[in-house]
């Protein structure tokens, strides 16, 4: 900040009235974010990160495909922020930071159902001139003498530019405890499935195991490192596939990229149940809460059976939706993909503007009276998991003659209702979670 390295952007609330009044428009400057003109409307910090190429464009326009969310700035001393983001220039262009540059802010306002009005706020940058050294006088060419075929020496300076890697690289270093941690948790989570049988013959070892690895998934996963997945990352890989498709761009995000190679391997082993019932942090969320409302009393509401099915058909509709949009508005899309109420109660925390909160909040409500409301029926991701999830090749839940013939405790006690009546399992509905199923079917049969 002290010599201009880091720029720094501050407008309150009253600040951004102000400048709509000058602008003429009135009905925006009448619509304040808060009532109190002091109150924060932005706190941004603005740095350069990495420089490739020696081009100069005078205009880059940032995009979502371009962006990746950062935990926390990995620097000696510096300050905490609550958000820490990264945008990268698109590929084709290049940013000569030696020059004079911009950024422009915009920033938008809400009045009426539809209607937005614009701004744009600026912030100048220019590099301090401590980075800079004077660029090197043009070499004389060279009349080589040496024998035709002759290899041409290579300077060091090239080499070392070659030799630089990658910023995924880079990101994964910066990363790397958590990466640890998060494929222990993984491998934790393959013993579970590979050893279910020992677990589910000890329900209270069980449940205490499957509450603690739900409180990790919540806590640490999604609201620690934030690696919450998300349609987005369907429709995004899709139109990879159709367009561009480059592995450096999913690298970016190690966790993310952990997590999907993880969930697309149990959908040969598990179908989507090893994601959806135990490495998502909504999920966990969601039946964590069901939990503490059975604890205080609170009434279950039992789906007939026939609704039930009916209904899990619109998550599947949703998703179609979706990736129909993206075919020829990715961007759009993404806003679309907003249906997830994920980025405002795991990325965000519910820090976000009272019509996102009052979604998810209205998302986790519901899951106190029907256990995973959300999952069973609106969740695209979910609808997204279950079309590849018909590969599967293994079963790994034990079924038994009397299953449904006449025993229906599995069927009455599955927490997502997806066991038929006649005891058919439903692979696309079905979130693994082992004990439910297993305890009880053995019982039956053992009676």
């Amino acid at each position: 900040m002290a010599d201009g390295s880091v720029r720094h952007l501050s407008l309150s609330v009253g600040q951004v009235t102000e400048a709509f009044k000058r602008a003429g428009d009135h009905d925006a400057a009448e619509r304040p974010e808060a009532d109190d003109a002091a109150t924060p409307f932005i706190d941004l910090y603005v740095a350069p990160v990495s420089v490739r190429g020696s081009g100069y464009v005078r205009s880059i326009r940032f995009h979502d495909t371009g962006h990746m969310r950062l935990g926390d700035v990995h620097v000696g001393d510096a300050p905490t922020f609550r958000d820490v983001d990264v945008f990268s220039t698109p590929e084709g262009t290049t940013l000569d930071v030696t020059q004079p540059s911009r950024l422009q802010l915009l920033a938008q306002r809400a009045f009426g159902a539809r209607a937005k009005s614009f701004l744009t706020f600026d912030l100048s940058y220019q590099l301090p001139q401590a980075y800079l050294k004077p660029a090197p006088a043009p070499a004389a060419p060279a009349h080589s003498t040496a024998p035709a075929g002759t290899p041409t020496p290579v300077s060091s300076t090239a080499t070392s530019d070659a030799s630089e890697a990658p910023i995924w690289v880079e990101m994964w270093r910066a990363k790397t405890g958590q990466i640890v941690v998060l494929l222990c948790a993984i491998g934790l989570l393959t013993l579970i499935f590979f050893f279910q049988d020992f677990l589910v013959r000890r329900p209270v070892l069980y449940d205490r195991v499957r509450l603690a690895f739900l409180a990790f998934t919540l806590a640490w996963i999604g609201w620690y490192a934030q690696a919450q997945l998300s349609v987005v990352n369907v429709l995004a890989f899709l139109s990879a596939v159709r367009t561009d498709f480059r592995w450096d761009y999913f690298l970016m995000a190690p966790l993310i990229f952990i997590l999907w190679s993880t969930t697309a391997a149990s959908l040969l082993f598990w179908n989507r149940g090893a994601f959806c019932g135990w490495l998502c942090p909504f999920g966990a969320l969601q039946e964590l809460t069901n939990r503490a409302a059975k604890l205080v009393g609170t009434p279950q509401l039992k789906i007939p059976f026939g609704v039930h099915q009916r209904l899990t058909t619109l998550k599947y509709i949703v998703f179609l939706v979706l990736f129909g949009i993206s075919l020829s508005a990715l961007g759009t899309a993404e806003q679309a993909a907003e249906v997830e109420p994920f980025k405002t109660a795991i990325i965000l925390r519910f820090a976000r503007g009272w019509p996102f909160a009052l979604y998810a909040g209205a998302t986790i409500a519901a899951s106190l009276f029907v256990e995973r409301a959300f999952c069973r029926y609106l969740c695209p991701l979910g609808a997204a998991l279950a079309i590849p999830a018909r590969l599967r090749l293994f079963d790994w839940l034990r079924r038994y003659r009397e299953c449904g013939n006449p025993c229906q405790r599995c069927g009455n006690e599955c927490p997502v209702q997806a066991i038929h009546p006649e005891g058919h399992i439903n692979p696309n509905e079905c979130i693994q979670c082992t004990a439910r199923c297993s305890i009880t079917t053995i019982s039956s049969v053992q009676s």
